[in-house]
């Protein structure tokens, strides 16, 4: 078995996960078995109770497992499931360490920090690519090099490639500036960098030189220089239009090749074909615009507007756009600013989407915009929250009942349309967060003659969830006698999954509980978001 370490320099955010991706990606065309794992610095056992603000969409896996964007990334540049054998952090690790120290496990032992965190960092390395049973593991390793939190990984890499000589090699990720006074790129960041890396026992076998633009020789020559790394193996990674162009920049001067012989592997060439067409349709221009707006929780960020928190949801959405040969113009709107100023600024988009959200702050605007588009007939896509929400507004607007919510914002509602499971009851009054939801893969049956039967076109589906808030079904036959559609049941415990209005009522009314952006691949695009994006064009042309 082989290791790629991939660490990033100068700025966090700089691109390792896109860059362990899209190598992973080249590996995999190459013929060779590759399984990526990410190790984050922070002491959360996962990503589940972190504000998306802080650290942007929390991606969920099939397994139930809450993890860092960079999971999702691996997902949808190699078409594969990824889990808790994918995503480490920092808390799992002491965790384990010190239960197994509780357990006796080390026999009396002093237990410190070196080898025992870093052999269980190890561990989990090599127990990944003995159960996938992958020719090469690829190893991002969270942060930036330098950090105090991320130094026992760097130390477990170093321990590697002593234990392992000839089968690890360490690929840099670092940040080359332009500043605009001096126009030129600016090597010395790096050059700092890859010193903090050797001062760690480490020299970098690849360069990997983020940037607003191509390095050229000269600045190739320097690295060289200075860092101690052959010219041929400084790779240029520039801005591009999107970020499914970088495996073909990185092909373009060979990375998996010179990986692969590093490695001491057979050298093969990559075929991406599928790839290069995928690029090519990104690139394509468009028969039409459509105006598309999400009216989130999650945007705001002090003075600056965000969009990490959804990442997933605008991959889908970029994924069936290009199905469809269409841009989308996003117009991102704050539910707050709906609650407070009415949903006259919704104006008169093509589709609207409420997505996932948590708790009472924005709830009613978003409540106030699953009711727009519901009289307005504007086609609307509700996901987890959303659709909760959605019952709430008609709940409130036709059956009128105007007290009507969910008990996660007002316990005491008479008519707690979207209410709390008993078994999450006992998670909420022990105060236990964390990875307690309905997590992971669930299966529902979709009835047929229904909207999510057209859009699935098979009765038995399986989506990702994440929530522990459900709708009440004592409420289900008032609901569908006034013309709400249950489309969906999970196929344990009888769950409503998706809720729909007839099309002869509506154009495109349709929620789901589940979350199919987590399931969506840029080579194949989810096909809720595909008609979702038709139906929007209909009403673009209306």
């Amino acid at each position: 078995m082989k290791y790629i370490f991939i660490s990033g320099g100068v700025i966090s955010g700089i691109g390792k996960g896109i860059t362990t991706a899209s190598l992973a990606l080249l590996l995999k065309s190459s013929g060779y078995k590759v399984a990526p794992i990410k190790f984050e610095n922070y002491l959360n056992l996962d990503a589940g109770t972190i504000n998306p603000i802080e650290h942007g969409d929390v991606f969920l896996c099939e397994d139930g497992t809450e993890a860092d964007m960079d999971i999702g990334t691996y997902e949808k540049f190699l078409d594969e499931d990824m889990g808790k054998d994918n995503f480490v952090t920092m808390g799992r690790i002491y965790k384990t360490v010190i239960d197994k120290e509780r357990r006796f496990e080390y026999q009396g032992k002093d237990v410190s920090a070196i080898p025992f965190v870093t052999n269980e960092i190890i561990e989990r390395i090599e127990h990944l690519g003995k159960t996938k049973q992958a020719d090469i593991v690829l190893i991002e390793l969270g942060g930036t090099v330098g950090e105090y939190q991320n130094v026992f990984y760097y130390e477990s890499a170093r321990q590697l490639a002593l234990k392992k000589p000839g089968d690890v090699v360490h690929i840099h990720v670092s940040y080359v500036p332009t500043p605009s006074h001096l126009g030129e790129p600016k090597t010395k960041p790096t050059q700092l960098s890859v010193m903090i890396l050797n001062s760690m026992g480490i020299q970098p076998d690849f360069i990997i030189a983020r940037g607003e633009k191509p390095l050229d020789a000269r600045r190739i020559d320097k690295f060289a220089l200075y860092c101690n790394v052959k010219p041929e193996n400084i790779i240029s990674n520039p801005n591009v239009y999107h970020p499914y162009e970088v495996p073909l920049i990185l092909n373009k001067q060979k990375l998996a090749e010179k990986v692969l012989k590093e490695l001491n592997l057979e050298v093969r060439s990559p075929d991406i074909t599928k790839w290069k067409k995928l690029v090519n349709k990104i690139h394509k221009k468009k028969d039409k615009t459509i105006q598309i707006a999400i009216v989130g929780k999650y945007f705001d960020s002090g003075d600056y507007e965000l969009k990490d928190a959804y990442s997933s949801l605008f991959d889908a959405l970029d994924h069936a756009s290009w199905k469809l040969n269409i841009s989308i113009d996003f117009r991102l709107i704050s539910a707050e600013k709906v609650e407070k100023k009415g949903v006259s600024i919704i104006g008169n988009p093509d589709g609207i989407i409420v997505p996932i959200g948590w708790g009472e702050r924005g709830a009613e605007g978003m409540i106030k915009t699953a009711s727009y588009a519901r009289v307005n007939k504007i086609p609307y896509l509700g996901l987890c929250y959303g659709m909760q929400l959605a019952v709430v507004a008609f709940a409130r607007d036709v059956l009128g009942w105007p007290l009507a919510n969910t008990t996660e914002n007002d316990p005491k509602t008479e008519y707690d349309v979207v209410h709390l499971m008993p078994k999450q009851r006992k998670y909420m009054q022990k105060r236990a967060y964390g990875g307690t939801m309905r997590l992971g893969a669930w299966q529902a049956k979709i009835k047929r003659n229904t909207l999510a039967y057209k859009i699935y076109k098979k009765t038995i589906i399986s989506e990702r969830h994440r929530h522990r808030y459900e709708f009440n079904d004592k409420f289900a036959k008032e609901f569908e006698k006034a013309g709400l559609v249950i489309s969906a049941r999970s196929t344990v415990e009888n769950l409503c999954e998706i809720i729909e209005l007839n099309q002869k009522d509506h154009p495109f009314y349709f929620a789901v509980q589940g979350h199919p952006e987590y399931k969506s691949r840029p080579l194949n695009p989810h096909p809720v978001f595909v008609r979702f994006l038709k139906e929007a064009l209909k009403n673009s042309f209306a």
